[in-house]
């Protein structure tokens, strides 16, 4: 009899930390996307918007758009000549170094830190839904 009140409450303990660990996956992707918002503010929009060209082409709905087709944007040939298709992959290693994604790209930027390029793309991704 001494053995069962023990194991009640380690059932009870080992249930509501599975629910808090459903909890915080659900609420990670929210929270991504907000840190994502910050570091895209921070490290984007000198050369990007959303909703509108700057040096760089808008960025709403990018995941999954073809490379180089934004209506009007004036890209360079290697990106108008590239078969790249944007995903969270491409973007992993375009925001690493887009040299090794498209060779003689006008884009010179590079993100180090790989937390804040998870949440820019998870940001992103956002945007076209």
């Amino acid at each position: 009899m001494s053995v069962q009140p023990k194991i009640i409450p380690i059932i009870a303990l080992a249930s509501g930390a599975a629910l808090l660990a459903a909890f915080a996956a659900v609420g990670g992707a929210k929270g991504d996307t907000i840190v994502g918002r910050s570091a895209f503010e921070k490290r984007c929009t000198g050369c990007h918007a959303l909703d509108h060209e700057k040096t760089g082409p808008r960025l709403a709905g990018v995941v999954g758009r073809k490379a180089g087709t934004v209506s009007g944007f004036p890209y360079s040939d290697a990106v108008k000549k590239s078969a790249v298709v944007w995903n969270e992959t491409v973007l992993e290693k375009w925001l690493t170094d887009p040299e090794t994604v498209i060779p003689d790209t006008d884009m010179a930027f590079r993100l180090d830190n790989p937390v804040e390029r998870a949440a820019i793309i998870a940001f992103l991704k956002e945007t076209g839904k």
